[in-house]
């Protein structure tokens, strides 16, 4: 039920067309889940993201400032997130040239700190 709601918040989950690069390597849904359910994952960017046990998802900036909502991972590994304030993005991770990095649909890339 919450991944339906989630995707009707986040429409563009089911058109989304990530920006992967040759040799990118998506994740699984399989291996996102298990990226989920492991320690927090922190930006080279700056800040870290939380997905707690249940769908609780927060973002913690550097400034010390957080976003909080809930996020889904889809059969296809992609990740939305649906936060509190009405906004929805999704993700997806790959794993590239050794690093795991995630891709916005935005055509972002942000790598994830070891």
């Amino acid at each position: 039920m919450r991944l339906l709601l989630t995707l009707l918040a986040c429409p563009t989950a089911l058109l989304a067309d990530f920006a992967v690069l040759a040799g990118d390597v998506p994740l699984s849904r399989t291996e996102v889940v298990a990226l989920t359910a492991g320690p927090d994952l922190a930006f080279f960017a700056g800040g870290v993201s939380r997905y707690s046990a249940g769908g609780a998802y927060s973002f913690t900036y550097d400034s010390g400032q957080s976003a909080f909502g809930t996020y889904d991972v889809g059969p296809d590994g992609v990740i939305c997130i649906a936060y509190r304030n009405g906004r929805s993005r999704c993700d997806r991770f790959v794993r590239s040239h050794g690093r795991l990095v995630m891709l916005t649909q935005a055509g972002d890339r942000f790598p994830v700190r070891p």
